[in-house]
């Protein structure tokens, strides 16, 4: 088994990801090879929480161009992991 810290790389803090806080969801950005098993047992190790249910989806590159050159952003993968109701995550407290 991948070690936690491999499959969490880090938490996504934007105005949507604190939206959903208020529903026990928390966002991060996981390893692109991890499955959703990985995820939430990673998150339990790391966050000492009860993970019920766990979403992924893979973010597309955007093509992107600075003066002549032209490329892409980078591929990632990004999971919203819902937790119990009452336990929260302290990285993200307001």
């Amino acid at each position: 088994m991948k070690d936690a810290r491999d499959i969490i790389i880090r938490p996504i803090i934007t105005e949507h990801s604190y939206d959903l806080i208020e529903m026990n969801k928390y966002t991060f950005e996981v390893a692109r090879s991890a499955n959703k098993i990985e995820i939430a047992k990673a998150v339990e190790e790391l966050f000492d929480v009860k993970v019920t249910k766990v979403n992924t989806l893979n973010v597309k590159p955007k093509k992107k161009r600075v003066r002549y050159v032209a490329g892409y952003t980078r591929q990632w993968k990004k999971a919203i992991v819902t937790i119990e109701a009452g336990q929260t995550i302290e990285i993200f407290a307001s």
